[in-house]
């Protein structure tokens, strides 16, 4: 005969295996509907007292919820049991009222029920073996999708306390990719998980384009440090994708996060306070309704590509079109004039090609877009399909094909970025064709934009207004690439006369001469780059000092030195001074612990747009909250009033 504290002292050393059991436990309900599939850790409360009760009984120790907690909580109100009569003794079952005035962690009258229970007089359960309900997982967010963009939402959050659950349906990380292309304000935003220099080490810098067409090499474009006095990152940086994911996952995983994969988002229901999702786990799928997981969140976020599960149950449009075209990616070893370090574009008649080097021997990746017309086979188009081409076009001499992958691509940007607690992030909540390669980079500005907002509501600083502002800012800025990218392809692929010479004779002569013009190589730079990105529109943006305003990114000023960017490592609020703080600006800061950063004057701010002593409210994101060229504090504190935010 088991006493109520044995079982507990068993429970608590079967703990480590309470959640693999867990899966089996809620995959046997229709099987036995007496089993409890609970909602929240307070059901914790009902169990106890029915053990409390119930003498005789072998228990199955493993499946309790609560561990060493469990045995705490009972010791501490062992009082609190002792008096209740026997379960056949009482006048309600003890899970179909439980109440917080009757158990001491309360909110009991918020349990909810999801399979029938014994009712009162029917007594003990006839199973000689009483089951105990398994509290299921809770985490502050739900991320689906490992993917860059799942990852680096998982590492924000991650790095500023909040707790999450990272799920990916593939069954390992990918050894494909088609992203190649870390852009400078990506780098930027790596300094804050101190990753950058590791990708920039990982990576290949492009030090120039080579324009060709028809099988004749037109022009060379020299690109080196073509952003040089913008940021610290002045170069187009080569990475593949497959790399920078296990880059992303190595990192994640120091913080104690593992991915959790081969778990397939199947829906997820939503109520005021958190959102219950279904997961299936593929390796032990045997039907429908079969080895379901539930778990809790308080928010979910869908990085989990253009065929989200996640926007699916949400019910969000995803309105525009599929490109005609077929895209292919090869990755290929070989030698040959366009095997040389740097990056070569062709330009014909009928298609394009983009080849991008990882190392300056043998090593590139070729990407382009056949007409599905032309070949008649859509996306079953094989290597040797394209084989000739490529060497025709790039004086190619390929010795190896390393792997070949096709797509087709769309233009689409989703109706809303949000529903509730759910959020649509990346390819998930917009995609457009790789021309330029910026969608990765997009998709990895969503993610650090939504996570400082949804870490500052899960720490009660401040309301759930607040991630209105993450489709405000972002949802723009995705309208506006999906057209610039589609207007772009359209180009490269047009069969109109005027289209075809531009792009076999004009752009490959005049696109070298420009970018001999500091001017218009650095408006190149700053649009591809995506340091151009404002939030001058938001409501979380106000203020400004001669060119700077407030939603623009700071800009980026070393003197000697000092480089103002380096207190940007921290994913904190902070406050910049260019010149003499006010003596105002300083209590108030103090009183409010956010950091203040002085920086000496110099005419170097002045030519960036910085104005002498003003105040610049600096996001976590590292954008300009506020602009106050009168530098005092006043300004600041209404700011933080107005948005509701709690320092």
């Amino acid at each position: 005969m088991f006493t109520q504290r044995s079982a507990l002292r068993l429970a608590q050393r079967a703990a480590p295996v309470r959640s693999a059991a867990q899966r089996r436990l809620n995959s046997t309900q229709s099987k036995y509907p007496w089993i409890v599939d609970n909602e929240f850790n307070r059901e914790r409360a009902a169990v106890k007292h029915h053990a409390a009760s119930t003498s005789g009984t072998a228990v199955i120790p493993c499946l309790i919820g609560g561990g060493l907690n469990a045995y705490n909580l009972w010791n501490e109100h062992w009082e609190h049991w002792s008096h209740m009569p026997p379960l056949e003794e009482r006048v309600e079952y003890p899970y179909q009222n439980i109440r917080s005035k009757n158990f001491p962690w309360g909110d009991g009258d918020k349990l909810e029920r999801q399979c029938q229970l014994p009712q009162q007089g029917q007594g003990h359960l006839k199973s000689s073996v009483i089951i105990f309900p398994v509290t299921m997982s809770r985490s502050d967010v739900l991320i689906v999708g490992a993917g860059p963009t799942g990852l680096v939402t998982a590492l924000w959050l991650v790095k500023q306390g909040v707790s999450i659950r990272i799920i990916d349906k593939a069954q390992a990380d990918a050894s494909t990719s088609r992203a190649l292309a870390i852009q400078a304000r990506t780098l930027e935003l790596y300094r804050q998980l101190d990753i950058a220099e590791d990708v920039v080490a990982k990576g290949h810098k492009i030090r120039a384009t080579n324009v060709w067409s028809e099988g004749s090499h037109r022009g060379r474009i020299p690109i080196g440090d073509i952003g040089s006095g913008l940021t610290p990152y002045p170069f187009i940086h080569i990475l593949s994708q497959d790399q920078h994911e296990r880059l992303l996952e190595d990192r994640l995983n120091s913080l104690g996060v593992q991915v959790e994969r081969d778990l397939e988002l199947v829906g997820f229901s939503e109520n005021d306070s958190f959102v219950t999702a279904r997961l299936r786990k593929h390796v032990d799928y045997k039907s429908e309704e079969e080895d379901i997981e539930k778990c809790e969140a308080t928010f979910i976020v869908g990085c989990d590509g253009a065929h989200s599960a996640v926007r699916r149950a949400s019910g969000i449009e995803y309105a525009g079109a599929t490109y005609s075209h077929i895209f292919f990616v090869a990755d290929i070893e070989g030698s040959g004039p366009s095997i040389n370090g740097e990056a070569h574009v062709t330009m014909n008649q009928s298609e394009f090609m983009l080849l991008f080097p990882y190392d300056d021997n043998h090593r590139a990746r070729i990407s382009g877009a056949v007409d599905d017309t032309a070949t008649g086979k859509g996306v079953d188009i094989t290597f040797e399909d394209v084989r000739s081409e490529m060497t025709r076009t790039l004086k190619l001499q390929i010795d190896k094909v390393n792997w070949f992958s096709t797509y087709r691509s769309h233009h689409r940007v989703a109706a809303a970025f949000r529903k509730g607690r759910a959020f649509l992030v990346g390819d998930a909540a917009h995609i457009h064709s790789p021309v330029g390669g910026q969608g990765m980079n997009t998709g990895i500005g969503d993610a650090i934009n939504l996570a400082w907002k949804l870490a500052a509501v899960i720490k009660g600083q401040v309301g759930l207004a607040l991630l209105d502002s993450y489709e405000t800012e972002r949802r723009a800025f995705a309208r506006q690439l999906v057209n610039t990218t589609d207007s772009g392809f359209n180009l490269v692929i047009s069969q109109s006369y005027f289209a075809r010479i531009l792009r076999t004779w004009v752009v490959p002569y005049l696109a070298p001469l420009l970018a001999k013009i500091d001017f218009a190589r650095h408006k190149v730079f700053q649009r591809v780059s995506q340091i151009m990105i404002n939030y001058r529109h938001s409501f979380l943006s106000t203020g400004a000092t001669g060119d700077i305003f407030g939603g623009d990114r700071l800009p980026w000023v070393p003197v000697g030195d000092v480089d103002n960017f380096e207190s940007l490592k921290s994913i904190t609020w902070q406050v910049h001074v260019y010149g003499e703080a006010k003596v105002d600006l300083i209590a108030w800061c103090q009183s409010k612990n956010i950091p203040l950063h002085t920086f000496c004057w110099d005419e170097k701010y002045r030519a960036a747009g910085l104005q002498s002593d003003a105040a610049y409210l600096i996001r976590p994101d590292t954008y300009i909250a506020v602009a106050e060229p009168s530098g005092n504090s006043q300004r600041l504190q209404k700011y933080f009033e107005h948005i509701g935010f709690q320092l």
